[in-house]
C-alpha cells in the first residue's frame, strides 16, 4: 500500500492525479501530526566524554568566532563560553522556536512573542524585530533580507530591513528554513516534504516527501540537503539542482537533532530511543557509520564546533549537556 502511495504522490506533482486543485499533492492523511522524539529510556551506559550541568533543554546552538555554547531552556538562554566555563544567562520574552549562531551573534525566533531576535554574544544584549503570524524560524538571506517561517499564517515571509516584502502560498506546517545556491528550501514537519522557494518572488517550486516523518535538516558542503527522518528512523540526502532524493540509509533508534561537519564530512544525529550519538561518512555514494557513542538520557539537540569538531549534546530532560571529541 506504501508503494501504491508514493507512486501517486509522485503522479500528482505532475499531474494532480484525478484529485481536486485544492488538495496538496503532498499531504497523505487529513489528520497531520508532526513527528517527535522518542521518550528515551534511562541512560544505562555512561556517556561518553565530559558532562555538565545544565537545565532541561530544547535547542543548542554553537558560535565559533565568540567559542560561545548556546542552550535554550524554555524563554532563558545560557551562554557559556566553551574556552573559559563562564556562564551566563539572558531571558528572553518566550522560548525559542529554533537558534541560528553566526558572526558573533544568535539569530532566534520566538513564535509566542511575536518576533526574532538578534542576540549579540559579546555584549549579552538582545535586539528584537517584530514579525506577525508566530515566527517558528528565520534565516539571513543576506545583510538587509531575512527569510521567516510563519506559523500562524503557515507561510513564509521575506523581510527586507524588517519590513516585509513577499509571502509565499500557503504551507502546513513550515517549520525549517535553509538555502543554497540563491533558492529558499523548506522543511514542512506536517506533510514531512521539502519545498523550493524563490526569495525574490516567494514562488513555490514542486516539493518532494521526507520520509514518513522528518524532523531536522541541515545542508552539507556539496549542496545537498541532509534531512532526519525520525518517523521513517533514516537519514535523507536531497540534492537541489534540480530536487531530487538521492539517499536514503535506515538510521534505527528514532533519529532526531542533527549536525554537519564540513571537515570530515560526517553527519551526526543522536538516537532518542537508545541514548548514543551516531556519526556517517557522506563522502561517497552511500552513507557509512564511523562512530557510535552513548550519551546522556533524551539527546534532542546537538551543536557543532567545526574548529575542534567538539560535539555538545544537550539533554531535554535535565541530565545536563554532554561534551564529545571523537
Amino acid at each position: 500500500m506504501r508503494r501504491l502511495v508514493i507512486t501517486c504522490l509522485t503522479f500528482t506533482l505532475l499531474t494532480g492525479c484525478g484529485m481536486d486543485d485544492n488538495t496538496d499533492p503532498l499531504q497523505v492523511t487529513d489528520t497531520l501530526t508532526a513527528a517527535t522524539p522518542a521518550t528515551a529510556p534511562p541512560a544505562t551506559t555512561p556517556p561518553a566524554g565530559t558532562v555538565q550541568p545544565a537545565p532541561p533543554t530544547q535547542h543548542t546552538a554553537y558560535d565559533r568566532d565568540t567559542r560561545t555554547l548556546v542552550l535554550a531552556a524554555g524563554p532563558q538562554l545560557n551562554l557559556i563560553d566553551t574556552t573559559t566555563g563562564n556562564r551566563r544567562t539572558l531571558d528572553l520574552p518566550a522560548a525559542p522556536s529554533t537558534l541560528r549562531a553566526q558572526g558573533g551573534q544568535v539569530l532566534a525566533a520566538l513564535p509566542d512573542a511575536g518576533q526574532i531576535t538578534r542576540i549579540d554574544l559579546r555584549t549579552t544584549t538582545a535586539h528584537p524585530t517584530p514579525v506577525a503570524g508566530a515566527p517558528v524560524d528565520a534565516i539571513d538571506l543576506d545583510p538587509h533580507r531575512t527569510a521567516v517561517a510563519l506559523r500562524d499564517t503557515a507561510t513564509v515571509t521575506i523581510l527586507t530591513d524588517g519590513h516585509p516584502t513577499t509571502t509565499t502560498e500557503k504551507f502546513q506546517g513550515p517549520a525549517q528554513l535553509l538555502t543554497q545556491a540563491g533558492q529558499l528550501y523548506v522543511l514542512d514537519r506536517l506533510t514531512t516534504a521539502i519545498t523550493p522557494i524563490n526569495p525574490a518572488t516567494g514562488e513555490k517550486g514542486a516539493g518532494l516527501r521526507a520520509g514518513e516523518g522528518a524532523t531536522n535538516t541541515v545542508q552539507d558542503r556539496y549542496g545537498r540537503i541532509l534531512t532526519i527522518d525520525t518517523r521513517g528512523q533514516a537519514l535523507l540526502a536531497f540534492s537541489t539542482d534540480p530536487l531530487i532524493l538521492k539517499q536514503r540509509y535506515p538510521v534505527p533508534g528514532a533519529p532526531y537533532g542533527l549536525t554537519y561537519d564540513p571537515t570530515t564530512d560526517t553527519a551526526w544525529t543522536t538516537l532518542t530511543a537508545t541514548n548514543e550519538l551516531v556519526g556517517y561518512d557522506i563522502a561517497g555514494g552511500e552513507p557509512r557509520e564511523t562512530h557510535r557513542i552513548p550519551t546522556i538520557s533524551q539527546p534532542d539537540s546537538l551543536a557543532l564546533d567545526p574548529n575542534t569538531h567538539t560535539l555538545y549534546i544537550a539533554s531535554a530532560n535535565g541530565a545536563g549537556y554532554q561534551v564529545v571529541r571523537p
